[in-house]
């Protein structure tokens, strides 16, 4: 360029511009902390080296196994079977809040309802007499246990052993032979009143 006297004018200066990265800052503040306070070192005390106390090593371990999680040392279980079988866990008894059935059922199988009534045929006639055996025809549900309490309830006696068969006709005969000490006949004709 030209400038009014006719001179040849010097090119206007560039502008300085520095690029600072974060090493050179790094640096600068280091170079600036270095030169501008200096202080005097701190007095050690007689006894050496200062011990940490116990509150700041607890402190310090407790903060160490908080970094490390609770999974840190997790072992693994050695299993001996290829099966697995799920754990037993707890089975809380059921304590329910109001009754599921507002009234509870009868007794579906009553002493009345095991013993129908009692046979008099000559087959059965012929067991009473000769076997001292009592013969029924049973509730098909009943079995030999419900027959023996159902005939102690209803006409007081006692049994050695019952046996029961399930006729073509689907009912169910039983054959009660009663202790020595009692009479089949002699019950069939005063309680039963078959004979």
């Amino acid at each position: 360029m030209i400038d009014q006297v006719g001179r040849q004018a010097s090119p206007a200066p560039k502008p300085h511009i520095t690029i600072f990265t974060k090493k050179s800052i790094a640096c600068i503040d280091h170079d600036k902390s270095s030169t501008t306070t200096d202080m005097a070192p701190e007095k050690k005390k007689a006894g050496g080296k200062s011990k940490p106390s116990k509150t700041s090593s607890k402190a310090n371990a407790a903060a160490k196994a908080t970094l490390r999680g609770v999974n840190g040392k997790k072992a693994l279980k050695v299993r001996t079977s290829t099966s697995f079988h799920r754990p037993k866990t707890l089975a809380l008894s059921r304590s329910p809040r109001y009754p599921r059935k507002s009234v509870p059922h009868e007794p579906r199988l009553d002493a009345h309802k095991v013993l129908i009534n009692p046979l008099n045929t000559e087959s059965a006639m012929k067991k009473i007499e000769e076997h001292n055996t009592l013969v029924f025809i049973c509730d098909i549900k009943a079995n030999k246990r419900q027959i023996k309490q159902a005939l102690k309830t209803l006409y007081d006696v006692d049994c050695v052993k019952i046996n029961t068969l399930v006729r073509p006709d689907g009912s169910k005969k039983a054959f009660a032979r009663l202790t020595p000490d009692q009479d089949a006949l002699d019950i069939a004709a005063s309680k039963l009143s078959i004979v």
